[in-house]
């Protein structure tokens, strides 16, 4: 039998969200749309029975028997294929260490191991992005994620795949760095002297404030730097850019996209069309091979 839908997970730090996704389109089935918090610091029995509940309500919103499976978006560090979690350090899940969550959750819900895949939680989003948003039907991309952190990953032969280059060298230190939150707040602090809580509030005083369009203006450079060697190595037919850095899109991307289009004439710079929904159509989209089953 064809399985029309696949549950899309996406796990985060303090919340898990899950939907089914209608492989067909891509879409989201809205009424399956779940999102529950979760104490990253509990047990595991705790962590894992907010996880499997949300995802069974999810799973009740559709005929079971047409789900293909779930597709879970995963921060790591993670073994994506046997499902273990290395997670360690970061101020959450540090109890699920060497735990096998796919087991876990299979236990949890009832369903065989089988019926549950992982992937990274960056590669995610660039697979949802080529399978029903800004560069749907791409073949090649390279996306990232503009937000707290840098995120970043390669889409290649219809999978995609953690970049991980973040903690990647670029000049006096890593790219994230430079391309991140943090780097707009120290950056407007140290030329003005005045503070601003985040990206967003920075965006608001370019009407007025000079500097703060400075700041965009040199994090416009940053952003080129970082990517025109990235398409010298891989030249993807698409860049897609997401995270919350994103919605300012009008101050910065316009230095980068010029600079791309004299020596990629060819690449297409786009903005993240599914928001936070990537992630979960992306992790549902392991299961599309099962449409042609």
């Amino acid at each position: 039998m064809i399985k029309k839908f696949a549950i899309g997970v996406d796990i985060g730090g303090s919340h898990i969200t899950s939907a089914v996704i209608d492989l067909n389109n891509g879409k989201i089935i809205e009424s399956s749309h779940m999102r529950m918090r979760v104490n990253a610091h509990g047990t595991p029995d705790n962590i894992i029975s907010v996880w499997s509940g949300c995802i069974a309500n999810s799973i009740e919103q559709v005929d079971k028997t047409e789900i293909a499976g779930i597709g879970i978006a995963m921060p790591g560090p993670f073994d994506y294929e046997k499902g273990i979690c290395f997670i360690q350090g970061q101020n959450k899940y540090d109890l699920l260490y060497g735990l096998n969550i796919k087991t876990l959750l299979a236990e949890a819900l009832q369903l065989p191991e089988y019926n549950f895949r992982f992937l990274n939680d960056a590669a995610c989003f660039l697979k949802g992005e080529t399978f029903s948003g800004a560069a749907a039907g791409a073949k090649t991309a390279f996306g990232i994620t503009l937000g707290t952190g840098l995120g970043s990953a390669y889409f290649a032969d219809n999978s995609a795949e953690d970049a991980d280059l973040w903690c990647s060298e670029f000049r006096d230190g890593m790219a994230e760095d430079y391309i991140s939150t943090r780097w707009f707040v120290n950056r407007y602090e140290a030329l003005s002297g005045r503070s601003v809580a985040d990206v967003k509030q920075l965006s608001e005083l370019t009407a007025t404030d000079g500097t703060a369009q400075m700041v965009f203006d040199e994090f416009s450079q940053s952003l080129s730097d970082f990517i025109l060697p990235i398409l010298r190595e891989k030249n993807p037919e698409y860049v897609v850019i997401g995270g919350n850095i994103a919605n300012a899109w009008n101050l910065f991307i316009g230095k980068v996209q010029d600079d791309v289009q004299k020596e990629f004439p060819k690449v297409k710079i786009t903005k993240a069309e599914l928001s936070e929904e990537a992630a979960l159509i992306g992790a549902a989209s392991l299961f599309s091979e099962e449409l042609t089953v």
